[in-house]
Parts: structure tokens; sequence; C-alpha cells
């Protein structure tokens, strides 16, 4: 039976530097990756409803499970904003699908990143979870780039078991999330 790379790592080795980092007695007690959730705000589909399908479309091929339009929970006369309006675009990614998704962005997508210098520390929330902002759609190779019409960029978050920023943090290294130093 096929199992994903990174969940075999983790399985074999991240499991086991992570006991030693830490001294955790058990391995229940590693913190693991629950679930990876990619969301695609998209407020000028207000006007154009094709852009909610298009998006839907392409976040379906990056994460290779189908992805459902977001709706607004309120009204809000300033943005001309109606409460039910398609205004985004979510995934949510778990199990083998989120281990193939997280290879794919760590050994292809993020490498395509112009001026890339490492990811920023500063996107977890004080209690293991990662948010990491992608400011265009076509680091994806999934994607064709003659087809994109609209640049749109996407937040990836990372929830973890994690009880702590520095063990999250730690968990994300071993996988091969190329922080800052």
């Amino acid at each position: 039976m096929y199992t994903p790379r990174l969940k075999d790592k983790f399985e074999k080795e991240i499991i086991k530097s992570m006991k030693d980092r830490f001294s955790y007695t058990t391995t229940m007690q590693v913190p693991r990756l629950k679930k990876i959730c990619i969301n695609q705000g998209l407020g000028k589909s207000l006007n154009d409803k094709k852009i909610i399908e298009k998006a839907i479309n392409e976040l379906t091929m990056i994460s290779g499970q189908k992805s459902v339009p977001t709706s607004s929970r309120k009204d809000i006369s300033n943005f001309k904003l109606r409460k039910g309006a398609s205004i985004g675009v979510r995934v949510t990614l778990r199990k083998n699908n989120m281990y193939e998704f997280l290879d794919r962005l760590i050994s292809v997508a993020i490498p395509r990143i112009r001026d890339f210098r490492g990811i920023s520390k500063k996107g977890f929330d004080g209690r293991g979870n990662y948010t990491l902002g992608v400011k265009e759609q076509i680091i994806f190779p999934e994607l064709n780039i003659d087809e994109i019409t609209l640049l749109t960029g996407m937040n990836i978050t990372f929830v973890t078991s994690a009880n702590s920023n520095e063990e999250a943090l730690e968990l994300l290294k071993n996988f091969g999330l190329p922080f800052k130093k």
C-alpha cells in the first residue's frame, strides 16, 4: 500500500528527533500535523461570478481535492457586500492529501518564488499553528500560466497538535519548510 514520502519521514525520523529534542516520554506526546487549510480571498468576485469558478478550479488543481466557495456572514454597505455573497475559496486537506500537498509545496512550489530568502517565523499564533502567505498562485506547477487571468494570493495554514510555537517550528523545520535563519 502506498504511503506519502513525508508521512514515512514523520514516522521514521521526525518522531525520534522530536522526542530527543523535547524529551517526550511517549510517541503520543510528539506534535503532529493535523490539517492544512488553504484559503483564497477574492474581493473582486462581487462583480464577476466567473472569478469564483476559476478560483475553485485552480485551487482544486493545486490541492488535489475539491475546493468550496466561502460566503460572507453579514452585510457591509461600505464594501457593497451582501450576506451570503461568495467572497473566496477554501479547501482543508487531511491525511494523505495533506502530506502530498506539503511535499509538493516544499520541493516544487516554494523554490519557484521570486527573490526567495526563506519563510518568516512570525506566522505562528501562539498555539502551535502557522500561517504562510503566498502572493501569487503561479508558483504551483499544476497551473498553466497562459490560462490565468487574475493573479491572486492565498493563505496556507498548518494546524498542528503542538502546545507552543517552538514545538511547531521544530516540527515544520523537520518536515523541510525553509525558515529564515
